[in-house]
């Protein structure tokens, strides 16, 4: 009987391999419904246990430490907010040209565009050229194009190259020294005599206003670099610093090129350009009071000039210009921010990216057992399991 048995038992183990048709199919379902579970092995290994727990301690500094804590991968984040910028320029300078005249500059005169720009030109130098008129005269003899012996270096009707007008076949006297090509512009051509030392160099005094907002649409906030404050004197009479007023949006303009690393009276002489970059970095987690701006300054060149000119007629109905070349300083005021605010989404995305991370310390220690310690041919053996079924199969785990 107990044979019998036995033979049932066998044939029935069998049957899958034997039976065609309704047996196959009921196979592949009884194998898609089987349940598989890993096989660990236990290692009293001191030194994989110690690599082991450093690779959980580093993963876990650098889910909390970095992704929760520095970066807030908790928060929803809004990097692209609406700005707006007002600038004013403020001060009054005196400066006395080579003919003796003293002329007065207010922020009127020493401030290009407009006030009111994100980018503002502030006047520190310049030089004059009073009285042009057009009509005909030596070219500069600074021009290389214009220099000449005899007519025939003066073509007629070309273009002086990085001059001041258009070549008449003439080559005439400049001065003594120096013969030039006569050119039909406006005359006498531009003075290139550079002042010595800045003519507006009371500048250094002058104070910028600037007033900036953000708007973070997606959160619905809104904040201003100026503060809240009923007193009307206060913008008149404070001015920014980093540690004892950093909410005053009043900045000295010596103050702003120190801090681009540059000496005002260096600056002054040939201009130059200056970023103003004001950061917003707002956790909307906390009261809106710490939602601060910071400021820097660098800067971006050392050379910055450019010309105008101011026209009017004489009582004989004579058209004539004043031209001026510029020097100065150039701010580009620049804004760029983000806020964040707890998230459920990125929350749960950063905590399971976090648990996954904690898979890695596991399979490196595996890697090290199996292929780089002195007995991973046991480990291997204790790891891997041969089980051998029915028809020859055989399956590894």
């Amino acid at each position: 009987m107990t044979e019998v048995l036995a033979i049932k038992e066998r044939a029935s183990a069998l049957a899958p391999c034997n039976k065609k048709g309704p047996g196959v199919g009921a196979a592949l379902c009884g194998a898609l419904l089987d349940y598989k579970t890993e096989k660990f092995a236990l290692t009293r290994n001191r030194r994989m246990g110690l690599l082991y727990r450093l690779l959980q301690l580093a993963v876990l500094g650098y889910v909390l430490g970095w992704v929760f804590v520095v970066r807030r991968g908790y928060q929803d984040t809004d990097a692209a907010p609406h700005v707006s910028v007002v600038t004013k320029l403020k001060g009054v300078s005196v400066s006395r040209a080579e003919d003796a005249r003293r002329r007065l500059w207010d922020a009127a005169d020493f401030s290009r565009p407009p006030q009111g720009e994100n980018v503002l030109f502030l006047v520190t130098n310049f030089i004059v050229t009073d009285k042009q008129v057009q009509g005909t005269c030596p070219e500069s003899p600074s021009v290389l194009d214009g220099i000449c012996v005899e007519d025939v270096d003066c073509p007629m009707g070309n273009p002086v190259v990085h001059g001041n007008g258009i070549k008449t076949g003439k080559c005439v006297m400049f001065n003594s020294t120096h013969s030039t090509c006569e050119i039909f512009g406006w005359c006498p051509v531009e003075n290139d005599t550079l002042p010595r030392k800045p003519l507006l160099a009371e500048a250094e005094n002058f104070t910028l206003f600037i007033k900036n907002t953000v708007n973070f649409t997606k959160f619905n906030f809104s904040k201003g670099n100026t503060l809240q404050t009923n007193d009307p004197t206060y913008f008149k009479t404070c001015m920014y610093d980093p540690f004892f007023s950093p909410s005053c949006p009043v900045f000295r303009i010596r103050d702003m090129v120190e801090a681009a690393g540059e000496t005002f009276g260096a600056l002054a002489l040939l201009g130059g350009s200056i970023s103003v970059r004001i950061e917003w970095d707002c956790d909307l987690d906390q009261p809106a009071a710490h939602c601060q701006p910071r400021y820097s300054f660098i800067l971006l060149d050392r050379r910055y000039n450019f010309r105008t000119a101011s026209y009017y007629w004489d009582s004989q109905q004579q058209h004539y210009r004043s031209l001026l070349k510029l020097y100065g300083i150039r701010f580009d005021i620049s804004v760029h921010g983000q806020a964040g605010k707890f998230g459920i989404i990125p929350a749960a995305v950063s905590f399971g990216t976090g648990i996954a991370f904690l898979g890695t310390a596991t399979m490196i220690c595996d890697l090290v057992l199996l292929y780089l310690d002195a007995k991973a041919d046991f480990y291997w053996k204790e790891k891997f399991e041969e089980v051998r079924m029915g028809c020859g199969t055989t399956w590894e785990s």
